[in-house]
């Protein structure tokens, strides 16, 4: 005899709340298997395309970690070093890209730049602000990186965690899948199908997107001489994900460097605008279309807000679990809506009279 549903409702109540005060209580040591999840979970599609061209799923994941193996020393020999070194640049070049807006301010605005007004007192200050709390930051993320623990969670734990993962994801799915309650197996199946849809059109797209766009901005403010573009290109690509912010930020840092680097020629600067304008035509016509697609439900305010709550109480754990649930919570909102449309609540006396009988 199956349980009542308030009986259910209790259980899986339970359930939640165990798993928040897990997610708030073991955040951090929770991290690793997180990540190592979500990259087993971005490359399962690999992993099987793979597999239906012959190749066994243990052979899959060592062709797949291979290759992330050989991607991973090629960003580390190439790319991260001169990133860190741009972005220590950038951060030690503050106090003097402040006087440079001070000098700005002062030929075409004298009257702002009074002494003592607030907007001298702020430019005389943020600059210094920044190049000492800026470079003290990023040497301690440096130096905490570089810690025994950290390295040992960022570069053996997570990709141990994710190979494992990888290899036996299909056996977990049917393992989860036999413990499915039965009278509810159906429901939870559709469920997640379409959770899972969602966040392979949003997560896998969207992750295409922001490198393709990091690598374009990248490359292409750095053949423009932008000094700092690569780490330019760096941050407005990270930031895609969240929808408009990268643009913005990229867009902003981008041409107030541009400013004061090729001040008077205008063409340069011009085409830093080019850079950015491409771009956005490109992601909202072409890749976000293509990679992302628009049935994929999640409203950009939607999951800035999960994002937000979800950061704000459980950290960067949250961040990382604020999308899937953001996409749970939409499916199942979206489901409770099409059962709520086909009740009587909603329906009323259309549907008896409708029926012809009161249901």
């Amino acid at each position: 005899m199956a349980l009542p549903v308030r009986e259910q409702l209790k259980y899986w109540g339970a359930a939640a709340v165990v798993f928040f005060v897990l997610l708030y209580a073991l955040g951090d040591q929770l991290l690793p298997f997180f990540l190592g999840a979500a990259i087993a979970y971005f490359l399962d599609p690999v992993a099987d395309w793979l597999e239906a061209h012959g190749c066994s799923r243990g052979l899959a994941t060592a062709i797949i970690t291979i290759s992330a193996i050989i991607v991973f020393v090629l960003l580390v020999l190439l790319v991260i070093p001169n990133l860190v070194q741009q972005a220590v640049a950038l951060f030690n070049a503050a106090p003097e890209i402040a006087r440079n807006i001070g000098t700005f301010l002062a030929e075409r605005f004298p009257s702002l730049l009074d002494e003592g007004s607030t907007v001298r007192k702020s430019l005389d200050g943020l600059g210094q602000t920044i190049s000492e709390r800026g470079g003290a930051l990023l040497n301690s993320a440096l130096t905490s990186a570089a810690s025994l623990i950290n390295v040992i969670v960022l570069f053996v734990i997570v990709p141990v965690v994710a190979v494992y993962m990888l290899l036996d994801w299909d056996r977990m799915v049917a393992r989860v899948d036999q413990l499915l309650p039965r009278d509810h197996a159906p429901v939870i199946r559709r469920l997640a199908s379409e959770i899972d849809a969602t966040l392979a059109g949003f997560i896998r797209g969207m992750g295409t997107v922001c490198l393709l766009l990091g690598t374009y901005y990248a490359v292409a403010l750095m053949l423009v001489g932008l000094q700092f573009g690569l780490v330019v290109g760096f941050v407005a690509g990270l930031l895609t994900f969240i929808p408009y912010v990268g643009a913005l930020v990229g867009g902003a840092l981008a041409l107030g460097l541009a400013l004061f680097q090729f001040w008077g020629e205008w063409g340069w600067i011009a085409a830093v605008g080019i850079i950015f304008m491409i771009g956005q035509v490109a992601e909202g016509n072409v890749l976000t279309p293509k990679l992302v697609g628009e049935s994929v439900g999640l409203h950009p305010v939607w999951l800035i807000l999960a994002l937000t709550v979800f950061g704000a109480l459980f950290g960067f754990v949250g961040m990382l679990v604020a999308v899937p649930l953001a996409a749970s919570l939409g499916v199942f909102v979206r489901f409770l809506i099409e059962r709520y449309q086909d009740s009587r609540l909603y329906q009323g006396l259309e549907a008896v009279d409708r029926n012809g009988v009161d249901d």
